[in-house]
């Protein structure tokens, strides 16, 4: 077996492993949490243990039935925000969709959780912005958020999430960042 063959399946089993378990991670301690999209018993405790008071679902409102029927009772329940905030991994956000949402995250009430399906894509751009535009966070602690350690392959022409990552670099002149 080649080394460039064992180096894939290396990086394509660590990142099945983070997606699998749901992808849940303490972006900054008490402010910012990531994940898949969590079943609801690992919902309900994760917003229990964490104290989470706003969930920003990045995949949008769903027709009823399903995952976003348990996600919406459950935050009503426990008197949890829910933001649904549409993005796809394959699409760069325009610099009025990252306004709006930065603007949405400044504003939401602490901590809040951030999800996608696997967590690893659009969950590590919305993180990457969170920490760069609300706290404060310097480029490389930012841009570590996107990265195969949470199940994020961005390659240019070859993965469709390399969208998240051209998203970045078209919005680091936007945030005031010299980029990279």
């Amino acid at each position: 077996m080649s080394a460039a063959l064992i180096a894939v399946a290396s990086v394509g089993g660590f990142v099945w492993q983070a997606v699998a378990g749901g992808n849940f991670h303490e972006v900054l301690p008490g402010q910012l949490y990531r994940s898949a999209q969590l079943g609801p018993e690992e919902l309900g405790r994760r917003i229990g243990e964490y104290g989470i008071r706003t969930i920003v679902n990045l995949r949008g409102a769903q027709l009823p039935g399903g995952w976003y029927d348990y996600e919406k009772r459950l935050a009503a329940a426990r008197g949890v925000e829910l933001v649904d905030f549409p993005m796809s991994a394959s699409k760069r956000l325009t610099a009025a969709q990252a306004l709006a949402l930065v603007d949405r995250l400044r504003k939401a009430p602490k901590p809040l959780l951030v999800h996608c399906l696997g967590g690893a894509d659009r969950t590590g751009l919305v993180s990457m912005i969170y920490l760069s535009q609300v706290a404060g966070m310097d480029e490389e602690t930012a841009e570590a958020q996107l990265s195969p350690l949470f199940g994020h392959i961005g390659i240019p022409y070859l993965t469709s999430s390399f969208a998240m990552d051209q998203t970045w670099e078209e919005l680091e002149p936007l945030f005031g960042i010299e980029g990279s």
